[in-house]
């Protein structure tokens, strides 16, 4: 059984299409949230979800798609998520209002946008030791949140963070996902281009904040 694993595309259309099309053959699509904030295309992005992915659990900007201020002190997710406000539907954002915190995959894998036990928590490649004690009766966790894609173990128990689809921060512009291959553990990180220039383009045109577009280029 093969699992494709994406997280944190942030309304960028292309990047998500981009990862859609590069996906090998697998069983099971599971995204860890945050489909919208950030970039222009929010309605595109939650339909796409909605119609591919078999597995969706809720990240912090899905969750604060009615309660934009609460992004106090980050211009550029507060006004992203204004923006995604405005696009999407009453039904859609009810959609992502109802997604759950966890999911589980194949009985095994707990699924969550950010740490297992701390809420909006980050758990980088040097902080996995974090998850110590908070998975014990798993194989192992899928979370994203950080934008940083890594493979790592804790307690013996695989922890896997496929990246961001539409704004990776680890130095590399391009749309990250994972695969997981269930019967041996493997995981295969993945990166596929996509047209940045295209994003970069809607977020000028929306009025969106510069920089929102301008990191895309950098992968920061």
């Amino acid at each position: 059984m093969r699992i494709g694993l994406l997280a944190d595309i942030h309304a960028n259309q292309p990047a998500l299409e981009a990862v859609l099309a590069d996906l090998p053959d697998i069983d099971q699509l599971v995204c860890l949230g945050d489909i919208v904030g950030y970039n222009p295309m929010p309605a595109a992005c939650v339909e796409l979800v909605r119609d591919r992915a078999d597995v969706v659990v809720q990240g912090n900007h899905d969750r604060l798609i009615e309660r934009p201020l609460r992004m106090t002190g980050n211009k550029m997710a507060r006004a992203g998520l204004e923006y995604a406000q405005s696009q999407l539907s009453a039904e859609q954002r009810q959609w992502l209002q109802t997604l759950p915190r966890t999911a589980h995959v194949d009985g095994s894998y707990l699924v969550v946008h950010d740490h297992p036990t701390k809420q909006d928590g980050y758990v980088f490649p040097e902080d996995v030791e974090s998850l110590s004690g908070t998975i014990d009766g798993y194989a192992g966790v899928f979370l994203g949140h950080t934008h940083v894609q890594d493979v790592s173990r804790v307690d013996g128990r695989l922890v896997v963070n496929p990246g961001s689809v539409g704004q990776p921060r680890d130095g590399s512009p391009t749309a990250a996902y994972a695969v997981l291959n269930i019967e041996t553990g493997e995981v295969d990180l993945r990166r596929t281009h996509y047209d940045v220039d295209r994003v970069h383009h809607e977020v000028v045109v929306t009025g969106l904040p510069t920089e929102t577009g301008e990191r895309l280029f950098e992968g920061q």
